[in-house]
């Protein structure tokens, strides 16, 4: 089985740290290949970065159409989403999915932390998506974030780990996301500490791919289309 996923920002670190943690939750046998977004923003904040990551996504997809049985979407709030289920032809699932979902089948109420407020509102426009907002115990987040995307798990564990804390002692979260490509790992490194699951978004999605393949390996995709003026990328994927 193959997998691709997409860090929809542009900092090859996050990459790197999304494909680690992918390998480490992934089943023997399947191959992992994580790819950085070819064009965008550092780490996707605002409503403006996510529309463009989502264009940067779908090329990176469609670079590489043929090559991979599933397909995920590494950075929170799973830009291009839509659109790349109507276009892959393959099960194709974002990482705020996948730990949304994987949540609620572990426990009633689930809390959401991560290292910047910023990321908030991103982080509620996909719960309205699902229809889980009534899910959702809380938001635990961090101050504004300025600093480098790559350095973030090893820097804010401390953080996380208080986060974590105030989501289930306070919030009554019965599980908790640790959410954001740049924490992928950091729910696995907590988990042994926390009395609650810990979900990382990598590593659901991960998880639920697979699945996904064995139950239904290819779907149904819109017909072929010409473009004007596209990625080439991007123009192949509509093309077919």
């Amino acid at each position: 089985m193959r997998l691709l996923l997409v860090n929809s920002n542009t900092t090859d670190a996050v990459t790197a740290r999304i494909e680690a943690e992918a390998r480490a939750a992934a089943a023997p046998g399947t191959v992992v290949e994580a790819m950085t977004a070819p064009f965008g923003l550092p780490l996707i904040v605002t409503r403006a970065d996510w529309q463009v990551a989502g264009t940067a996504t779908l090329a990176a997809l469609g670079a590489r159409a043929g090559h991979y049985d599933a397909a995920i979407i590494a950075c929170f709030g799973d830009p291009g989403l839509d659109a790349a289920k109507m276009l892959a032809g393959v099960p194709v699932l974002g990482i705020s999915e996948a730990a949304f979902h994987a949540a609620c089948m572990l426990g009633k109420r689930f809390g959401v932390v991560s290292f910047t407020r910023d990321l908030q509102p991103m982080f509620e426009m996909c719960l309205d998506l699902h229809g889980l907002r009534g899910r959702c115990s809380g938001f635990r987040m961090g101050p504004s974030f300025s600093g480098d995307p790559g350095r973030v798990a090893e820097e804010a564990v401390p953080l996380v780990r208080q986060l974590v804390a105030e989501a289930i002692g306070e919030d009554g979260a019965e599980v908790v996301i640790v959410a954001g490509g740049p924490l992928a790992g950091v729910a696995r490194l907590l988990a042994p500490e926390t009395p609650v699951p810990l979900i990382d978004g990598t590593a659901a999605a991960v998880s639920l791919a697979e699945a996904l393949v064995r139950l239904s390996p290819s779907l149904p995709r819109q017909a072929p289309r010409a473009p004007v003026g596209l990625d080439p990328a991007l123009s192949a994927f509509y093309r077919g």
